[in-house]
């Protein structure tokens, strides 16, 4: 599959964009969807600096990553963590994490090795992860919203209300609503004629922008997405808001000043991830739809943007503003906190052979 791309999509594709060679007609006489045939990325504006455009990139990767499976190996070593917040947490991370691989390899691809061509199946695949875990991570931010409600709000029914068993349903239910909504989007975009050039202004498969490239009437994709929006998202925000909007109300009812900011520190991380992760995607969508004197390489980086950042941030946030997984986190990197660490480690992997014995 890969040497027919490379036979369709010409060095002039790859290095000057020239639409021409990775082209379906424009008047097919029998329009029918692509679904193996080539399609190019392109990263428009700066091409000399991609190389250095990429280190930034890189480097937010190398912090989502990093941080991330750190926050899921304390939450999973420390037993005072075993808590629905911070299963809730290890979710986000893994979600994060999802999210960050599904975009940045291949635009690391496309800086460093000029590979720009993807089979149309790929692009897809790639469509799908990214729409379908943006929407359990909002949903998420919605369970963890719940638990800081129910902890502040009514702290002596914390434990009986979000036992595990209903922390998994939660959990079964986020995943389940983000993995069914997103599966008309690619049925949509699959059959849809693909008669223009498809040569793809970004450098990752964005919804919007692949079914743009479509020649018939792809009204239809535009009103279950909007549907979508409308129903997932800002209900998600709506409950969030609900959901903070009683928590405030019930930290400043507090008698002292000291409990209100002690309640207050138990909720502003997950406020800030909440601002980080709804706030560039607002901004890109604005962008999109208003912004048209925006250079369209702008509009590209706010679409990676609202995909990069959040990842990047969530572990830093939490482990900076969480007390317990940031005294854990600073007893990992001491020598003696190092130490004991391994050992830990060390004993829990001999359990098995000693229950064995």
């Amino acid at each position: 599959m890969y040497g027919r791309c490379r036979k369709h999509c010409s060095a002039s594709v790859l290095d000057t964009f020239i639409p021409t060679p990775c082209q379906i007609p424009t008047q097919p006489t029998s329009p029918t969807p692509p679904p193996s045939s080539c399609w190019a990325f392109r990263a428009p504006g700066r091409e000399a600096a991609h190389v250095w455009i990429s280190i930034p990139f890189c480097m937010i990767y190398a912090i989502a990553i990093l941080g991330n499976f750190i926050i899921m190996f304390i939450v999973k070593m420390e037993p005072s963590l075993h808590a629905p917040m911070y299963y809730f947490l290890c979710m986000l991370a893994s979600t994060d994490l999802v999210l960050s691989t599904s975009v940045l390899p291949k635009m690391l691809s496309i800086f460093w090795f000029n590979s720009r061509e993807i089979n149309f199946s790929a692009c897809l695949t790639q469509m799908y992860f990214i729409l379908s875990f943006f929407m359990i991570e909002s949903g998420i931010l919605v369970a963890m919203a719940f638990d800081r409600y129910v902890a502040v709000c009514d702290p002596l029914r914390h434990s009986t209300t979000l036992t595990n068993p209903v922390v998994a349903k939660i959990s079964l239910a986020v995943v389940l609503r983000g993995v069914m909504l997103i599966l008309p989007h690619l049925f949509l975009a699959r059959r849809w004629p693909y008669c223009r050039t498809n040569i793809i202004p970004n450098t990752y498969c964005e919804h919007i922008t692949v079914v743009k490239l479509a020649c018939t009437d792809i009204r239809l994709s535009n009103y279950y997405s909007l549907s979508v929006a409308f129903l997932v998202i800002c209900l998600d925000v709506l409950f969030i808001v609900m959901s903070y909007t009683q928590i405030l109300r019930a930290i400043f009812s507090l008698p002292t000043k000291d409990a209100r900011l002690k309640k207050f520190g138990t909720c502003g991380s997950h406020l800030c991830v909440i601002l980080a992760f709804y706030i560039p995607p607002l901004f890109a969508s604005l962008t999109e739809l208003f912004g048209h004197n925006v250079a369209l390489h702008l509009r590209v980086l706010m679409s990676n943007m609202y995909l990069l950042v959040p990842p990047m941030l969530n572990p830093i946030i939490y482990g900076a503003k969480t007390q317990e997984i940031r005294s854990r986190l600073l007893q990992l990197f001491t020598q003696k906190g190092t130490q004991n660490f391994l050992l830990v480690l060390w004993f829990s992997d001999l359990a098995p052979c000693r229950a064995g014995w």
